[in-house]
């Protein structure tokens, strides 16, 4: 299967990519998640206590058993890869979340079916941004929020990376919308490019109020003293997060 014909979850399928991204994502000071989106989103995350949880491409699923400890009363997580669904069954273990091998492409539940749905640094991989997004909302309770977080559109409109650690970024054809090639972990894989004015625009024509907007600044006191890392990662925003209550 090419990479124009594989939907992002096929891609950490390959045992290389798979490894790769447990060793960057959890790698403490020197993972950008960590340090930068993992803060933010927590902070706008807020009380989670009663709530019903749904994780669109949750990944090995670690911040499912963070809200599972926090007092959600459930949580769900999807995931198009089958290398993810085992490391986040493996995660859940011991407690009542569950994770299920989906597209979020296909997803699609009943009306009030979750209080809460996040999707951490998987929605570039879809193409039909608004599908997903008005099936979300369809779900939701009334008042029920969105929390995503999206590789920051400055970053994914030109890729330029060297496989070392970056000195400098370039931004180009940032109007043009649509795929990119990137490589990423080793691989070849496909991000869909959009701008933030996209990424909010879909979020309120699906029926959302835009309630959060955060490009994730590195929080200082998760760095371990590593002031280099620290002033990297200063330099350049990596990811946004927007939050939408459901209208």
């Amino acid at each position: 299967m090419t990479a124009e014909s594989q939907r992002g979850g096929s891609f950490y399928d390959s045992p290389k990519i798979f490894h790769r991204y447990r060793d960057h994502r959890h790698s403490g000071a020197m993972s950008p998640n960590h340090v930068m989106e993992e803060p933010a989103l927590l902070d706008v995350l807020g009380t989670v206590t009663g709530l019903r949880v749904l994780d669109l491409g949750c990944g090995d699923a670690a911040i499912g058993r963070t809200l599972l400890d926090a007092g959600c009363r459930s949580y769900l997580g999807l995931d198009g890869s089958a290398a993810m669904v085992e490391a986040a069954s493996a995660t859940l273990r011991g407690t009542s979340g569950r994770v299920e091998r989906a597209d979020m492409e296909d997803f699609a539940a009943p009306p009030s079916s979750f209080d809460l749905i996040i999707s951490r640094l998987a929605l570039h991989y879809v193409e039909d941004l608004a599908a997903v997004l008005t099936a979300c909302q369809a779900c939701l309770s009334p008042g029920g929020r969105i929390i995503l977080s999206v590789v920051h559109p400055v970053l994914s409109s030109y890729d330029a990376g060297t496989g070392e650690p970056r000195t400098n970024w370039i931004v180009d054809d940032y109007f043009l919308k649509g795929p990119r090639r990137r490589n990423w972990l080793g691989g070849s894989v496909i991000w869909f490019h959009r701008t933030v004015e996209d990424y909010v625009d879909a979020l309120m024509n699906a029926g959302f109020a835009l309630s959060a907007l955060r490009e994730c600044a590195p929080q200082e006191e998760r760095f371990d003293g590593d002031l280099a890392e620290l002033a990297r990662r200063r330099r350049v925003p990596l990811f946004l997060l927007l939050s939408g209550t459901r209208i």
